[in-house]
């Protein structure tokens, strides 16, 4: 498989992530002081589901990380080339910001739309966002949940696991992640997913960015690091 169709298909994997997630967050589902129309449970399982399309889409091209902290945990692991995590990584961002701009084009289309901080599904913490955990529960969550949704990832794509059931397992520990995590962070695990909404939110959303570039990527390194306590890969 060529290079450039491996991050094609990273970028077209996490534009629809955005797209799907974010967008059903934004247009029918929760802001940033509540869930209304779809609530908590349907934008996780949009954000599951859209994973699981996406891996049985594009998997066989390019394993379907749509996530730098995915990339970066296969690279320390050994699965993933420095070359190929550079193009991964690039490729993500550029899908997740192309994602957001077309999720900004229509959800701007409506009259009753307004950008308001933490717009377009972005990931925030504190007063006025959710449930207003502080900035030591988001952190602790982000780390956290990527830990678990790399292992899983480590353990359903193992030599002696079964492939065609790993989409569906990734998958629905993204939508269980987003039961819990929702109100405390809006839920990330991801930072290219919070990188393309904060950059058109802007204002509080681009100045706790760091936090959901960080924990992720440090909770995917850790999963990296430990997997083979728990898993033979």
């Amino acid at each position: 498989m060529s290079a450039m169709k491996k991050y094609t298909a990273e970028g077209l994997g996490t534009f629809a992530l955005v797209l799907f997630g974010c967008g059903a967050a934004t247009i029918a589902g929760v802001s940033a002081t509540g869930p209304s129309g779809l609530g908590l449970l349907g934008i996780s399982l949009a954000f599951g589901l859209a994973v699981v399309a996406m891996a049985y889409t594009i998997g066989p091209i390019s394993g379907c990380h749509i996530n730098p902290a995915i990339s970066v945990a296969m690279c320390v692991a050994g699965k993933l080339s420095a070359k190929d995590l550079i193009g991964y990584v690039i490729a993500q961002c550029i899908g997740a910001i192309l994602g957001a701009a077309i999720l900004y084009v229509i959800a701007t289309g409506s009259a009753g739309f307004e950008m308001v901080p933490w717009s377009l599904g972005s990931n925030g913490w504190g007063e006025g966002y959710l449930g207003a955990y502080d900035m030591k529960s988001a952190f602790i969550t982000e780390f956290v949940f990527t830990f678990l949704f790399l292992m899983v990832i480590f353990g359903t794509t193992a030599k002696k696991a079964s492939p065609q059931m790993a989409g569906l397992a990734i998958g629905i520990s993204l939508a269980l992640i987003h039961f819990v995590a929702i109100p405390i962070t809006g839920t990330s695990v991801n930072p290219a997913r919070s990188i393309g909404p904060a950059i058109f939110a802007g204002g509080i959303a681009i100045q706790q960015l760091w936090l959901f570039i960080v924990a992720p990527l440090a909770g995917g390194i850790f999963a990296a690091l430990l997997r083979k306590v728990f898993v033979d890969d």
